[in-house]
């Protein structure tokens, strides 16, 4: 979809990346944030995310690649786009403020795709007048290297919405992933924050430590499940193995329904992660900034070797 005009709305830690992406892929991009710090931010985020495609040797359509340009202005973002795509914060009010504002700049058959989380298309259509429009186009961090995208469909989605969105996933040369059921957290965060759940909760008791967590998930089944899905690892080890294991394990592991006080004790006291510099491991910025090009370096390689280009 070469000649379509897309605004991404919100220039946080997704924005720059997801634009850089769909100008690879020869779409205007007009990008927008309320915020003139986070527009200067994503004017050197945007051509760093571009030299990431270009590692991954994703080229442009033959038409050539796309523009990003940068307005401060809302209405001047949105005009004449097809498709407008909302990365604003994770709560509901500050979503629909957006919503509210977009609805009267927009013609009727606008689409417009929330990447949020985890929060249901259903509930963010209750701020448009035409609910029909808005689907749920779930990206991962980071968005111009990861290659799913989940695509979910709110009660009042029309199949056109998903269609075209899937349509455009694929476009990009992605794997789009039809939800079935708009639930809280889609399917890819329930099951990483299942995990999470369970890593949290093993650190906590002292069963293991953090460094020991991350080896042993990384290399362990992460190292597995780059390569096999888990429900073709069922059948390779065996759906009778897991009935077994699953009959006395899944009885004693976490199930609970707050947040762990390992986490909130951090947050309460700033300790937010990388974008503090502490977190549960503490962080000078030259290592932040070497933590973030080492990961960009690895998931390309292993993009290109799980696609067969190494």
């Amino acid at each position: 979809m070469p000649s379509l005009q897309v605004a991404v709305i919100g220039l946080g830690t997704m924005g720059p990346g997801i634009a850089a992406t769909l100008a690879r892929g020869g779409m205007g991009v007009r990008v927008h944030d309320n915020a003139p710090a986070a527009i200067e931010r994503a004017r050197t985020a945007i051509p760093q995310a571009g030299s990431v495609l270009d590692r991954l040797g994703i080229a442009p359509p033959e038409s050539g690649e796309g523009t990003v340009s940068f307005h401060e202005d809302l209405a001047g973002a949105v005009a004449g786009a097809g498709l407008v795509i909302e990365n604003v914060p994770e709560k509901v009010e500050v979503k629909a403020q957006v919503y509210r504002a977009l609805d009267p700049l927009l013609p009727a058959e606008t689409i417009i795709a929330s990447d949020t989380s985890g929060i249901p298309i259903t509930t963010l259509q209750g701020f448009l007048s035409h609910p029909e429009r808005l689907v749920g186009m779930h990206w991962s961090n980071p968005p111009h290297i990861i290659p799913m995208i989940e695509v979910i469909a709110g009660q009042h989605t029309a199949p056109a919405t998903v269609a075209f969105i899937s349509d455009l996933v694929r476009s990009l040369k992605l794997l789009p992933v039809v939800v079935k059921k708009d639930v809280p957290g889609f399917v890819e965060n329930r099951i990483l924050y299942a995990l999470l759940r369970e890593a949290i909760d093993l650190v906590d008791q002292g069963v293991i430590d953090e460094e020991g967590m991350d080896t042993c998930v990384s290399w362990g089944i992460g190292y597995k499940l780059s390569v096999v899905g888990p429900m073709r690892l069922l059948d390779m080890a065996g759906l009778d193995i897991y009935q077994s294991v699953a009959g006395f394990l899944n009885a004693d592991l976490s199930d609970r329904k707050d947040v762990a006080g390992y986490v909130t004790e951090r947050t309460q006291a700033g300790k937010l992660g990388i974008k503090s510099g502490e977190g549960i491991f503490p962080y000078t910025p030259e290592q932040i900034r070497e933590l973030q090009a080492e990961r960009a370096r690895r998931l390309v390689a292993v993009r290109r070797i799980l696609e067969g280009r190494e």
